[in-house]
């Protein structure tokens, strides 16, 4: 076995052990594109061996996808299978573990009509509404991975060979996993101590807003008073330990969703659905977009944001210093779960509730009156860079540095 192999081996048993933390005669649900089934059979390996009961897999296919959005009819897209929405329910009631292996495809759909990539995703928020839930209330083990498939890497390096690319790109992917060490494991066990220390520290100022200034951006966010920042793992209803992103590099929490006031910028593009985004600004007034801007789609800016009331609203603010791992390996990978732990970001939609001091076991309106957003769609976007800074208004309104030039000010 090469040294990348053996590198890939400890990928998936972190995915296993850290990322879903399977349990003794549990069920693995996995989604994944058919390009990564060698991995995904490592995957299954790994979860028997750690004593999952049952793993099953979901297969999807970016070229089957390709052929729907150029052939099938509109009303198409305006649905999606009932079946499946309450399979994954019914699977999350039973207390099953969820992983998805993510292969992003950046250009696959850029020749669709956006509205069609609209209406898809509307549907499937529609009908996968209640499963979402309960993954954003953290009621059982989820987590995310990302794979190379060629169309990515080739997106990723496109000065290499198709082979050259997708090597160059595992590399960049376990090491951003922590996948390359020696004792995998424990070095995400320090990792995740390091990220504890800091939401305590962060937890302990409860600012009142945040203020970020970077060119193009001028932008005030206020936090609610019960606010909670989030880093790592958490704990699902069942008390198991288990951590939604591997890598991951952030600490998060909500805004209020009525007190987003300013113009925010992106700084690395968005791939959302198939088709990149890439250049925009989003002016906001007591939370909501009221001006957006694209150089590149535009108009699939615009639905994103019209998805829904809470399409337009933020749901999300997250910290990630300019000197992270990820970042510091100055590669745009055209992939949220991996640029997000590049860079500060923000997501539009909806908001975490265990985000809220109790908030997993509060109700719509109950979150909704302590200033958590609702949506169908929950959508990050990157604004972080070395001319960022950010500033945070404690209780009394002393304003301290937070950030400076894009990390840490303290």
């Amino acid at each position: 076995m090469s040294r990348l192999e053996t590198y890939i081996e400890h990928y998936a048993e972190l995915a296993v052990k850290v990322g879903v933390n399977v349990q003794q005669g549990q069920t693995l649900m996995v989604t994944s594109p058919v390009s990564a089934a060698d991995f995904v059979r490592i995957i299954a390996r790994k979860a028997y061996e750690a004593g999952a009961k049952h793993v099953y897999v979901e297969w999807d296919d970016d070229e089957l996808k390709r052929l729907k959005y150029e052939q099938a009819p509109d009303e198409a897209f305006h649905e999606y299978p009932q079946w499946k929405a309450d399979g994954f329910r019914q699977l999350a009631e039973e207390g099953a573990a969820f992983l998805q292996v993510h292969s992003p495809a950046p250009d696959l759909l850029k020749r669709a009509k956006p509205e069609r990539i609209a209406a898809a995703s509307k549907a499937y928020g529609t009908a996968m509404l209640e499963y979402r839930r309960m993954l954003q209330a953290g009621r059982f083990s989820w987590t995310i991975v990302s794979v190379p498939s060629a169309a990515w890497a080739s997106k990723v390096f496109p000065e290499a060979n198709e082979e050259e690319a997708i090597r160059s790109l595992w590399e960049r992917i376990v090491q951003a996993a922590r996948a390359d060490r020696d004792r995998p494991v424990e070095a995400w066990r320090e990792h995740l101590a390091a990220l504890r220390a800091k939401v305590e520290r962060m937890n302990a100022k409860k600012y009142a807003r945040l203020i970020y200034r970077a060119p193009g951006t001028e932008l005030n966010v206020e936090l609610p008073p019960e606010h909670q920042w989030v880093a790592g793992g958490i704990h699902n209803a069942q008390g198991v330990f288990f951590v939604p992103n591997i890598p991951t590099e952030e600490m998060f929490t909500l805004p209020r969703a009525d007190g987003v006031n300013g113009t925010v910028r992106s700084t690395m593009p968005l791939n959302w659905n198939g088709t990149l985004i890439d250049g925009f600004s989003l002016t906001f007034e007591n939370g909501k977009v009221v001006k957006c801007t694209a150089e590149q789609g535009q108009e699939p800016l615009q639905r994103l944001i019209a998805t829904d009331e809470g399409a337009a609203r933020l749901g999300e603010v997250a910290l990630v210093p300019q000197n992270s791992p990820i970042a510091e390996m100055n590669v745009l990978f055209y992939n949220t779960g991996l640029d997000e732990n590049a860079s500060c970001h923000l997501a539009l939609g909806n908001a975490y509730p265990l985000c809220l001091e109790g908030g997993t076991a509060m109700t719509r309106e109950q979150l909704a009156q302590h200033g958590a957003n609702h949506s169908l769609v929950h959508v990050d976007f990157m604004i972080g860079s070395d001319e960022l800074d950010i500033d945070g208004e404690l209780p009394d309104g002393t304003m301290e540095p937070v950030f400076r030039r894009g990390c840490w000010a303290d």
